[in-house]
């Protein structure tokens, strides 16, 4: 190439970075460069100083810059900077685009890292602990229709973070179906996969503080700059940003610049993306680019299989009868059932009397008391059954019996009046039913209920009963 062509090679550049970019990032970073030579595959570009030039060095803008010279002016490019300061001008070589065979150069940076708001204020080596308690890993995370989609997401995730459709990865669900753990176990794979990965699990709480503590200090560009390094950034109950606009508007600069540099960002809340409440709206788009996937409630068979493991690593056996009736009873969350093992171990050891029927009975109806005040999917299935005496296997089969159907469809009124469950969740936890079915299910037992007397009774003498344990 000729050196007089260098301005209209220079155009052709921005040009593809101006479709790639937003137009705040090409306005501010690349509209101001001015080209001033090329010869060969040599282009020399004028930056207004030093810190522009650093900036351009940085992901993502270097990968974007770099992989439009070499569209444009081919594979051994060079690219050198003159950096114009108020009386001269200093060259500086590109860091990233040497000519096949020589040496980078390399060239005067800033070298103070940026300052690590998990450690005390004025240690400034960027060594970060990952925050991840090896306990909860893939291998402890008990798999069953409940989880299976967000398990499955997070499992691709692991093994390609940044490189896969997932991101952000967006987990929600009510109080302990398993975010926490789920959103751990991503980050232990990745440590594990790519221990080169800088992987951080923050909660949303812990996030606000350290934004807050940077704003007094009048340190956010390091606050930012912090969480810019981060390869796979895991924050937890995202729902706490609500109200905070400072915390909002901080979160979103991070999040544009890691999904722009190709990182990975797995986020959890209580609710679905469009349920949050007093959250700027550009955030919740951007928390629904990537999948959003529920945590429900686990049916009959996964909280067996979740007994047993928990049980198991207690140290506990358990005979399948008294298995049995705690999934049977305990219905509400991962954590309930938990918390009712490791009382059995405690009622056990403390007062040495072996784990039997009648104690996981004891124990159980102190749990199940306790929380009573929860009205659950799991909760109104089995007292429907226990109403029209029928079975839970038969409320959720395909049978098109009458009786059945219509056990069914009051069971589906009632939880989407009485609970906060989405329809999909009913649906699925209904014997896999679509919404559609679910929502023509309440509809028609709400015109039953002003024309049915019987249904009016049933519905009625139902919801008397489950709110009778509050």
């Amino acid at each position: 190439m000729s050196e007089s062509n260098h301005i209209e090679v220079w155009n052709r550049c921005l040009q593809i970075i101006k479709s790639n970019v937003p137009d705040a990032v090409f306005q501010k970073w690349f509209l101001p460069v001015k080209p001033i030579s090329l010869v060969d595959s040599s282009l020399t570009i004028e930056v207004p100083s030093d810190a522009h030039m650093h900036h351009l060095e940085e992901m993502p803008l270097v990968d974007i810059l770099g992989k439009t010279l070499k569209r444009v002016i081919g594979d051994k490019v060079n690219l050198f900077y003159n950096i114009q300061f108020v009386n001269s001008t200093v060259a500086y070589p590109h860091q990233m685009l040497e000519v096949a065979g020589n040496p980078p150069i390399a060239f005067p940076r800033n070298e103070r890292e940026p300052i690590n708001p998990f450690v005390i204020p004025g240690i400034q080596k960027l060594t970060i602990n990952p925050n991840l308690n090896p306990k909860y890993s893939f291998e402890n995370f008990i798999e069953g229709p409940c989880n299976r989609l967000a398990r499955s997401a997070g499992e691709r995730v692991a093994s390609t973070p940044g490189n896969n459709p997932f991101c952000p990865l967006f987990i929600h669900s009510g109080s302990g179906l398993g975010k926490t753990h789920l959103s751990q176990a991503i980050g232990l794979r990745v440590k594990q996969l790519h221990p080169e990965k800088i992987v951080l699990y923050v909660s949303a709480h812990t996030f606000k503080t350290q934004y807050q503590n940077a704003t007094v200090g009048n340190k956010i560009p390091d606050f930012l700059h912090f969480y810019e390094q981060i390869d796979v950034l895991i924050l937890d109950d995202v729902q706490y940003f609500s109200g905070k606009s400072g915390t909002q508007n901080a979160f979103f600069h991070i999040f544009n610049y890691l999904q722009q540099a190709g990182k990975q960002l797995i986020l959890t809340s209580d609710v679905a993306p469009g349920n949050l409440k007093d959250m700027e709206t550009r955030l919740i788009q951007r928390f629904k680019w990537g999948l959003t996937a529920e945590l429900l409630t686990p049916d009959f068979d996964t909280r067996v299989k979740i007994i047993k493991a928990k049980s198991a690593n207690e140290g506990i056996v358990l005979g399948d009868e008294i298995v049995n009736y705690l999934a049977s009873k305990v219905t509400g969350s991962v954590r309930e059932l938990e918390g009712t093992i490791l009382t059995l171990l405690a009622h056990s050891t403390f007062n040495r009397e072996n784990i039997t029927l009648d104690l996981a009975k004891k124990v159980t109806q102190q749990i199940v008391n306790v929380d009573s005040s929860e009205i659950s999917l799991e909760r109104i299935r089995n007292t429907v059954c226990d109403y029209f005496k029928i079975s839970p296997e038969t409320i959720v089969s395909k049978t098109r019996k009458r009786e059945i159907v219509q056990a069914r469809q009051i069971t589906m009124y009632l939880v989407r009046n009485l609970t906060k469950t989405s329809l999909a969740s009913i649906g699925s936890q209904m014997g896999g039913k679509d919404h559609a079915t679910v929502l023509h299910a309440c509809s028609t037992v709400s015109d039953l209920i002003d024309t049915d007397r019987n249904i009016r009774r049933y519905v009625a003498d139902l919801e008397r009963q489950l709110k009778g344990g509050k």
